[in-house]
């Protein structure tokens, strides 16, 4: 199953919830961010 949850502040990219799994990251702010955004943050050093 396949449902939309949001779309990721960084990058607008649509981000779903793939069979009970959230297919993003939750920031501690409350922000949903895509794996690649994340990753992105990450490799500059940012939370």
């Amino acid at each position: 199953m396949k449902e939309l949850v949001g779309h990721c502040d960084s990058c607008q990219k649509p981000i779903y919830c793939l069979d009970g799994f959230f297919n993003g990251v939750k920031k501690d702010s409350g922000k949903i961010i895509c794996f690649d955004c994340d990753d992105e943050e990450e490799a500059e050093g940012g939370s």
